[in-house]
């Protein structure tokens, strides 16, 4: 039997990926932000000693995207350098650490795909904390999960909002110039078991739903399986609707090895139970 470590796992993968692992009877230490502050690097550490994982999921981060414009050393604390002590820490017990990262540590210019291998360029804080994660974990031989646009019932996210909206506001005007793979987090937390029993090699991964859409697109589809008209979900663009962080125009990843997810739609009929209490 595996023994796991999750950190913080009171988030919306966390809490998916502690579930899982519950259900099928493993032994998991779950540490939520109560229970580990992942910015002291050495209380990181010596919870890597205290629990002596096989594998580590590194589900804590700083995901508050245009706060990171205003304090990117914060959010580099824990995007960053948590996941250096994580990754020296593993290392030094021979334990495997899956660092969960994302899109943004590229520019978003591409016109196809993003391989693994490409090279990345994030715009904004955000980006360069959690490429600084990826390097931390790569440089220890780890494994880096990129994902991408997750939702899930466990936390706040762009479903949950329009789910919300669209019950407060007639119509709804929503970006549909970014491009990108909506990714349910109960999809993701099984590939990141998977990945870990099929002892994956070291490296980067990518791990998202599917297919692909825009903000808008998405929103259209939430909208119909709430039974009301998607028409009342208008498109702009990013333009017209300014943030502090740029966000990149197209993420969508590519996948290399592995079993594709399943498409974004399924995944969203499928957790919509989840969601709102109903069924589609």
């Amino acid at each position: 039997m595996t023994r796991w470590l999750v950190t913080g796992a009171r988030g919306m993968l966390g809490t998916d990926l502690v579930a899982l692992l519950r259900r099928e009877g493993e032994q998991v230490a779950a540490l939520g932000r109560a229970e580990l502050d992942v910015r002291d690097v050495r209380a990181v550490a010596e919870a890597v000693r205290l629990h002596k994982p096989d594998a580590v999921v590194n589900c804590a981060g700083w995901t508050a995207v245009d706060d990171a414009e205003a304090h990117e050393a914060e959010a580099l604390a824990v995007n960053g350098h948590a996941v250096r002590a994580l990754a020296e820490g593993c290392a030094e017990l021979g334990a495997r650490l899956v660092q969960v990262s994302t899109d943004y540590v590229f520019d978003g210019t591409a016109r196809r795909p993003y391989r693994e291998d490409d090279p990345t360029g994030p715009v904004g804080a955000y980006g360069r904390s959690k490429l600084a994660g990826e390097r931390a974990a790569l440089e220890r031989d780890h494994l880096v999960v990129r994902t991408a646009w997750l939702y899930g019932a466990h936390g706040a996210n762009f479903v949950r909002t329009m789910i919300r909206l669209e019950a407060e506001r007639e119509t709804v005007s929503v970006v549909d110039d970014q491009h990108g793979q909506p990714t349910w987090t109960a999809d993701l937390a099984a590939e990141l078991v998977r990945l870990v029993r099929a002892d994956a090699a070291p490296g980067v991964h990518h791990a998202v739903n599917a297919g692909r859409t825009t903000w808008y697109g998405l929103a259209r589809e939430v909208f119909t399986l709430l039974g009301a008209d998607p028409e009342r979900v208008r498109p702009v663009t990013t333009a017209e609707f300014p943030r502090p962080a740029r966000r990149p125009a197209y993420s969508v990843l590519g996948r290399r090895t592995g079993p594709a997810l399943r498409d974004w739609r399924d995944a969203l009929h499928t957790a919509w139970p989840s969601l709102t209490g109903g069924a589609p």
